[in-house]
């Protein structure tokens, strides 16, 4: 099982905003941190909880297990 997330699709559809503006203006956090989270880099359970916050959603939400 692996560790996925709907980064992207919030991104797009939502906010429609390339990666650098939607992780300065809306997630405030370094974006190439923010482009490996959206790349697939698992973050820790602490960004995974920053980012559901800044995004005003529960982390089941954005990260999910894939079999």
């Amino acid at each position: 099982m692996a560790v996925k997330n709907r980064l992207k699709e919030i991104r797009m559809k939502e906010f429609m905003m390339n990666q650098r503006e939607f992780s300065s203006k809306i997630l405030e956090m370094d974006y190439r941190k923010y482009n490996n989270y959206e790349n697939g880099t698992v973050p820790s359970a602490e960004s995974m909880l920053y980012i559901a916050k800044k995004l005003n959603r529960l982390v089941e939400d954005i990260f999910y297990l894939e079999d």
